[in-house]
């Protein structure tokens, strides 16, 4: 809990890049939906709002006026996403304004979330471009002024960002970014994820060309690459990072069951050493699923809050609509379900097949889709 005591700096908890601040009942839960799909992104609101998966969220609570917030978070973070009115914001940032060069982005949203408002370091400070990716991912409307603000192109630490995609590595964010910027040859590869990335009415960039394979943009010999996928690449494949990003798409659903009182580790293990086999990149896991008899299951539940995965169980009706190559009476008998890990990802993914099937380890289950998209 962060208490805000005129004169006294307040001691936050800085994990990412960007923090999300709501002092309403509305704002929170507009903080909340982009604290999960936003990486880097930390959410800060009063704790009056508290709903009791903060910690566990890492949430940041605060008691006082926001205002005794602001300059900390102004001075830490690279951008501010903050949902309270644009005239009160104006007026708790005017006294720690210092240059365009080093302010941070400050993006507003309103408090019903229709409406994202570029307001300061709109080019240099990439307020305009975090402005479209909140947009997008609210179904808001963005308000950007800035004159000169034409160049539209693909920015590179924002990348599916509104879709939840996280970064492999930090580390070539700033020279991908150039050759972005300097209209250098960039290929964007992607296997998987969301196809609608592109916002803009006109078509891409002459400088940025889309490629069906990592090994078809190798040999065009791009200046720099963004590789969206949810597998581990090749060592013949590794090249492309070389001058690349390499971003990880919310794509793999885990089917799960196990018996009763299984641990957590023993969960998480069999979870890796899966998608170890198949080569498939765990930031990727979107979500954990399972049957209904099964929500309330420490391990499954203690697992899938390290994460940050979504947790959805299905009662036996909704999993017996999904047909089953081998169906097992075994499991029926006990559950109601002719089977749990497979048909409940089958039914998250509204995947036609199962990337694995079903395996069987120890005391879990497990089976795997990949959610396509079209």
């Amino acid at each position: 809990m962060i208490q805000l005591v005129e004169g006294q700096k307040p001691v936050i908890q800085q994990h990412g890049e960007y923090a999300i601040v709501a002092i309403t009942k509305h704002g929170v839960d507009i903080a909340r939906k982009l604290g999960r799909s936003f990486q880097q992104a930390d959410v800060y609101y009063m704790s009056k709002f508290e709903k009791g998966d903060e910690q566990a969220a890492r949430i940041q609570l605060f008691t006082g006026s926001v205002r005794m917030l602001l300059p900390s978070l102004f001075e830490s973070y690279k951008g501010l996403i903050i949902i309270i009115s644009l005239g009160a914001v104006v007026r708790m940032i005017a006294p720690i304004l210092k240059d365009k060069k080093t302010d941070p982005a400050v993006v507003v949203i309103d408090d019903k979330g229709e409406n994202v408002i570029s307001v300061l370091s709109g080019h240099i400070g990439g307020a305009n471009e975090l402005t479209r990716e909140v947009a997008a991912a609210l179904n808001a409307h963005p308000v950007i002024t800035t004159a000169s603000d034409v160049q539209q192109t693909i920015p590179v630490d924002l990348f599916g960002k509104r879709f939840g995609w996280v970064w492999e590595s930090t580390e070539n964010l700033t020279p991908v970014s150039a050759s972005v910027v300097n209209e250098e040859q960039v290929a964007v590869v992607q296997e998987s994820g969301e196809k609608d990335w592109w916002q803009y009415k006109r078509p891409l960039p002459e400088n940025i060309k889309v490629y069906s394979s990592i090994h078809s943009a190798l040999n065009a010999k791009p200046n720099a690459a963004l590789v969206v996928t949810h597998r581990q690449l090749q060592e013949d494949e590794q090249a492309v990072l070389d001058n690349g990003v390499l971003y990880r798409p919310k794509v793999i659903v885990l089917g799960m069951g196990c018996n009763r009182g299984t641990s957590a580790d023993e969960i998480e293990a069999v979870i890796r050493e899966t998608l170890d086999e198949l080569q498939f990149s765990i930031k990727s896991v979107k979500a954990l699923c399972t049957i209904d008899l099964k929500k309330d299951e420490q391990g499954l539940l203690e697992v899938k809050n390290k994460y940050g995965w979504d947790f959805v169980y299905y009662t036996p009706d909704e999993l017996n609509q999904i047909k089953m190559d081998q169906p097992s009476d075994t499991v029926f008998k006990f559950t109601g379900a002719y089977g749990v890990s497979e048909p409940a990802a089958l039914l998250y993914s509204q995947a036609e097949q199962l990337a694995l099937v079903k395996k069987k380890s120890g005391n879990v289950t497990i089976s795997v889709a990949v959610i396509p998209f079209s």
